[in-house]
């Protein structure tokens, strides 16, 4: 899973400032990596490199990459990925021009295209999907750019939200099931395409509309232009984007992830309810879900679990000897609050179950009577390959375990998941959104 800014501008060249400032607001998207690529009158300069946002970039970078087009990313990967050369932007030049590509998906044919371009010659620096797109594009690639990407995407089967750059536009495209997020705004007359609203929320831009499922957009001559790229599929949002990744003040085609989770919350507590004392989130994916569920309980909600605010999200470490290392700095006990009572935690998921079962141990070593375990989401039993990057199907904690052998395991003394009606009655009742992690019915058939 990545988070991808891409801007145009007529008027400003010092927009490598805002594409950081979007970068900020996606970290949640993606811990590994960050990097920003500018084009400069033809000319396209840049710098990424692993870590975050703010340890990537300082004021003599940021000054250094001058443009009026720039687009950006944040990465995290599996553990083979861990390398500098994986980080986006990609940078490409070709007999046609250079061209700058940022990535968030994955594509279910991946080994398969790969493999043939090899067969014919073509050489790969990199693991990512990336440069599969580019090579993609290259091979196409006339007279019309345009034309090349819409070649490209009708060979990629998978979920992909795409924003590209070229030496006079900027390109935005996203997969025909709508499987990754990708929207439009405006700052002035400048457009900017990113993966969550919180971004433009943070650049002081103001939210247009979603890129449609199959859509091409183009920015140009200061001008957006509408492509149909590829014929729409039934949509297919993914819902863990919804539960667990993007950020509760983000917008998802239109909806509040924030009142998407509250209302969850407010259904788990019908489905699942608790004998508890108070009502704790396991930080902060959980919080919106625990408000929820207090509010629709009648149980008290409070803080019982402290989060460091600088370590990353725990279940996207590649190992488990990082996960856990992560647990253990990632959350504190407030034993005050805790100590002698039954409590009731709420959290959105449990993948692997190394952190809640770390949870659960903390809390009841810190005194509390009873630990009430409530999901806001259906048990994960099957890996996604769509662009999650979940872990494989022996690692994940739900796959072949009933919810008592899970309860049995992280100590808790009740386990209760929401069920995937209850999830999608949260989410607005619609059919348009890919439980593949919850049921194993993916609108992709995945290579093996």
């Amino acid at each position: 899973m990545s988070g991808i800014i891409g801007i145009y501008s007529e008027d400003q060249m010092h927009i490598s400032r805002i594409i950081y400032y979007g970068l900020y607001a996606l970290q949640h998207r993606g811990q590994e990596s960050a990097g920003i690529a500018i084009n400069n009158y033809g000319y396209i300069d840049y710098h990424k490199d692993l870590g975050l946002a703010h340890e990537v970039f300082n004021d003599q970078l940021l000054d250094r990459l001058m443009g009026n087009i720039g687009i950006g990313h944040v990465r995290y990967s599996d553990i083979e990925e861990v390398t500098a050369i994986n980080a986006e932007p990609l940078v490409v030049g070709y007999k046609q021009g250079a061209l700058a590509l940022a990535y968030d998906g994955s594509l279910a044919n991946l080994k398969d295209i790969r493999e043939d371009m090899e067969d014919k010659g073509v050489i790969f620096q990199t693991s990512i999907d990336t440069e599969v797109f580019a090579n993609l594009i290259a091979k196409y690639h006339k007279d019309d750019i345009e034309q090349a990407i819409i070649d490209a995407i009708r060979d990629a089967k998978g979920s992909y939200a795409l924003v590209l750059m070229t030496n006079d536009r900027l390109i935005g495209v996203r997969d025909p099931y709508g499987l990754k997020p990708l929207c439009i705004g405006r700052l002035g007359n400048d457009y900017i395409l990113v993966s969550e609203t919180c971004a433009l929320d943070t650049i002081g831009a103001e939210y247009v509309r979603d890129v449609e499922p199959g859509e091409m957009v183009v920015v140009m001559d200061g001008e957006m232009r509408s492509i149909r790229a590829r014929k729409a599929k039934k949509k297919n949002i993914c819902l863990f984007e919804i539960i667990y990744f993007a950020r509760p003040d983000s917008k998802l085609d239109g909806k509040s992830i924030y009142l998407l989770r509250r209302k969850a919350g407010r259904n788990l507590a019908k489905e699942c309810p608790a004998n508890g004392d108070i009502v704790i989130s396991a930080p902060d994916s959980g919080t919106v879900a625990a408000i929820g569920y207090a509010e629709e309980s009648g149980i008290p909600y409070d803080e019982g679990l402290i989060k460091n605010r600088y370590v990353g999200r725990t279940f996207v470490q590649p190992t488990r000897e990082l996960q856990e290392r992560g647990v253990r700095i990632k959350l504190n006990v407030l034993k005050e609050n805790v100590e002698g009572r039954k409590v009731i935690v709420v959290d959105d998921s449990i993948v692997r179950g190394t952190t809640m079962k770390r949870t659960v141990d903390m809390l009841k070593g810190a005194g509390a009577e009873e630990v009430h375990v409530r999901i806001s989401a259906p048990p994960v039993k099957y890996p996604c390959h769509l662009g999650m990057h979940t872990p494989n199907r022996e690692t994940l904690i739900a796959a072949n375990r009933t919810v008592e052998e899970i309860r049995d395991i992280i100590g808790a003394d009740s386990l209760c998941f929401l069920s995937l009606e209850g999830l999608l009655d949260a989410a607005g009742g619609e059919e348009i959104y890919c439980a593949g992690c919850f049921s194993g019915k993916y609108p992709i058939e995945v290579e093996k």
